[in-house]
């Protein structure tokens, strides 16, 4: 039996972040050559991720340029990708999520006829604006897709209703939850007196105003209320984009409960949720972890493709209006403070297993092993 290459293209913090422990575990496959390449769309960001797992890449494409738009980074990556796929072709490529690197690899593996792999398939919001361009970077590489793994019931129905054959969709659980189990294990997340409301706003429809509310009124709404509860810490680590530095610091700084910091590493930032009192946020990654962490995410959002962490004392979709995201926020501090319990809680989105399911689908799709038993949530998720 020959030795299955497979490339493994990413290029963002929040791929590798997903990433991570399922090319720690077909690095553990004998039978298996799993190859780590890189895009670098987010160069920094993904750099703070690599390096405290251990993980070098074997390919860095290094396309990250300054005010690069999508179609320039898109142009570029499919050559570079298919010039990488034609000197060493792998039996397969794996891919994570919705990104512009993802369906660019997916593209470049299409035109090849090289099977591809889709960690994170079938989430779907309905709307092919919001997020973007994400949404229909998904759809597009769900139609590229061999193997779709779908992190639950919900994605697994929409592939379903697109016409995806089910042979081909394995539910494996969002390997989200498989890192964040991993951190758990080896760090203490509890910091007490750290801050109450953490801040993650970077979205392109959330600072274009695509979405409704404009972002200048989103970040006046929590200006506002940190003046008016001065004992409430708030704390943004603020992402390097220019169109997300210059309004946050045009309008949140000076505020003395009100930190603006630099984007933090993935375990800082894991412990700074875990010891808020709510997140403030339009990221995706976000609403799959805090579940495991017990703090609800107010979702500055006009939909979600993640209905699943939407359940009483979980996340809330606020929407993109000041006046919702007040009432909310109001909503949070005048409940009972949560009495702080063991990590991780039951999620939705994964139970830390996720990595071991994509590897049985992989060891069936190349070897005809058994399908890996799917996913099934916590009773009360059902």
């Amino acid at each position: 039996m020959s030795k299955k290459r497979i490339d493994i293209v990413f290029g963002t913090r929040p791929e590798a972040i997903k990433l991570v422990p399922v090319i720690q575990r077909l690095q553990q496959d004998p039978d298996l050559l799993p190859r780590v390449v890189v895009t670098a769309q987010h160069r920094d960001l993904l750099d703070q991720i690599l390096g405290p797992f251990g993980i070098q890449p074997d390919i860095d494409l290094d396309l990250m340029q300054a005010d690069q738009s999508l179609n320039q980074l898109a142009s570029k990556a499919i050559q570079a990708l298919g010039a990488s796929y034609e000197r060493d072709r792998p039996d397969l490529v794996l891919v994570q999520g919705d990104t512009t690197s993802a369906f660019c690899a997916a593209l470049a593996a299409f035109h090849l006829d090289i099977p591809t792999g889709h960690v994170e398939a079938g989430l779907r919001s309905g709307n092919r604006k919001q997020p973007f361009p994400e949404e229909a970077n998904r759809r597009m590489v769900s139609a590229f897709a061999d193997l779709h793994f779908s992190p639950t019931a919900t994605s697994t129905a929409a592939l379903l209703r697109e016409g995806i054959p089910e042979k081909k969709i394995f539910e494996t659980g969002n390997s989200a939850i498989d890192t964040l189990t991993l951190v758990l294990e080896t760090q203490d997340l509890n910091e007490p007196d750290k801050a109450e409301v953490l801040v993650t706003l970077h979205r392109r429809e959330t600072w274009k105003g695509d979405s409704g509310g404009s972002f200048a009124g989103i970040l006046n709404t929590l200006v506002d209320f940190a003046k008016s509860h001065p004992e409430v810490h708030f704390l943004y680590p603020v992402h390097p984009n220019p169109n997300v530095r210059g309004p946050v610091s045009a309008i949140c700084q000076g505020i003395p409960n009100f930190q603006l910091v630099n984007p933090l590493d993935y375990v800082p930032f894991l412990k700074a949720m875990a010891n808020s009192r709510a997140i403030v946020s339009d990221s995706g990654g976000v609403q799959e972890e805090a579940p495991s962490l017990g703090v609800p995410v107010l979702v500055v959002r006009d939909v979600t493709e993640r209905p699943e962490g939407l359940f009483p004392g979980g996340n809330r979709l606020v929407g993109t209006e000041a006046q919702d995201l007040k009432q909310a926020l109001q909503d949070i501090f005048e409940e009972p403070r949560r009495e702080t319990q063991g990590f991780p809680q039951p999620n939705p989105f994964g139970d830390g297993q996720a990595r071991h399911r994509i590897h049985g689908a992989i060891r069936h799709f190349f070897f005809g092993e058994e399908r890996p038993e799917p996913f099934l949530p916590a009773p009360s998720f059902e």
